[in-house]
């Protein structure tokens, strides 16, 4: 097990240097010049001159590369231009609210698309199975801004339900900062107001981001499930006298898992990339506005920073995975 969790524990580091050495070159190969975005249109050559020495976008490429990876290496992630504060810091300020929404949705695509799944194989062709499949296919095919404004349009403007947008109302006191999770930081306050209203405000955008997830692991779940319904050892098992429900909530759902969590690993990258469209619609104040207001600055740094925070928690959730492969199904860990 020791020698599984090195090999993949190298196989990450790799990978983290390809995508920090991806990342860099794209960024500084677009055809901008963040020192003068950021001297402003009414700035002279020296102004720029001297903004562009203060960043080091003076220096060559690979000795910017070089620095660069040097920073990384004690944390130091570089200053937003536009904000002139580090990126560090804005992430720190910024992550925690997409964090809480992609926990929050993900935690909601496995509660009910792992049990639909099952519920769908176990009635193979029957009503639940079309149900289920019908709308596992709508709810990937259905683009999430269009579906978030249909969502306000009807729980915020008809129903007067939930709230448009933002993370807590106005009159609403913050918890103190501790994770900077809402949710999380209201419960070790006590403040349970704060905490359902922090709740009404996530509502809305953790469904729409968790829908393409949930169909999912819905469809992925549903075709291991009958796949293993069908093998000799589950007749075997049923042969013997195991009850259905055994069968299938331990027997066939451990071994059907493997290719959901391979889904689960994927989605969770997916879902913290596509966050832009979702803080976007609801104005959540996450990494994924920060970076689209970053990018058409033209401040690169901090793209580079969300870029490379999604990258880890990707190669991380990963890890986790294989990691859970190997408990799942030992004989993996002999071929890794």
């Amino acid at each position: 097990m020791a020698l599984f969790v090195l090999r993949r524990l190298m196989l990450t580091g790799l990978m983290l240097f390809g995508l920090v050495l991806i990342t860099f070159v794209v960024s500084n190969v677009a055809p901008s010049d963040p020192a003068a975005l950021a001297a402003g249109p009414d700035a002279t050559r020296d102004m720029v001159e001297t903004i562009r020495k203060e960043y080091g976008l003076d220096r060559p490429l690979p000795e910017q590369f070089v620095h660069y990876v040097g920073g990384l290496l004690t944390g130091d992630l570089g200053r937003s231009i536009v904000t002139t504060r580090s990126v560090m810091e804005d992430l720190g300020r910024y992550f925690p609210a997409t964090l809480e929404l992609v926990l929050l949705s993900m935690t909601f695509g496995v509660l009910v698309g792992v049990p639909l799944g099952m519920l769908s194989a176990v009635l193979k062709n029957r009503a639940p199975d079309h149900a289920t499949r019908f709308v596992a296919v709508s709810l990937v095919a259905l683009p999430a801004f269009w579906f978030g404004i249909l969502l306000q349009l009807l729980f915020s403007v008809q129903l007067e339900w939930l709230p448009t947008s933002g993370r807590l109302d106005i009159a609403t006191p913050p918890p103190p900062f501790v994770t900077g999770m809402l949710l999380v930081d209201s419960v070790l306050a006590g403040q349970w107001a704060t905490f359902a209203d922090a709740l009404r405000h996530a509502v809305l955008p953790a469904l729409v981001l968790s829908f393409p997830c949930l169909a999912s692991i819905l469809r992925v779940n549903r075709a291991e499930m009958i796949e293993v319904m069908a093998a000799d050892y589950v007749t075997a098992a049923r042969a013997h006298g195991i009850s259905r429900l055994r069968v299938v909530c331990v027997l066939a759902l451990r071994n059907a898992m493997l290719p959901t969590l391979a889904i689960i690993g994927l989605r969770w990258g997916w879902m913290l990339g596509s966050t832009v469209l979702v803080e976007t619609v609801f104005d959540w104040p996450g990494i994924g506005l920060y970076a689209v207001s970053s990018a058409i600055a033209g401040d690169f740094k901090p793209v580079m920073g969300v870029t490379l925070l999604i990258g880890v928690n990707f190669m991380i959730i990963n890890l986790i995975v294989d990691l859970l492969y190997g408990v799942l199904d030992p004989r993996l860990r002999a071929t890794s």
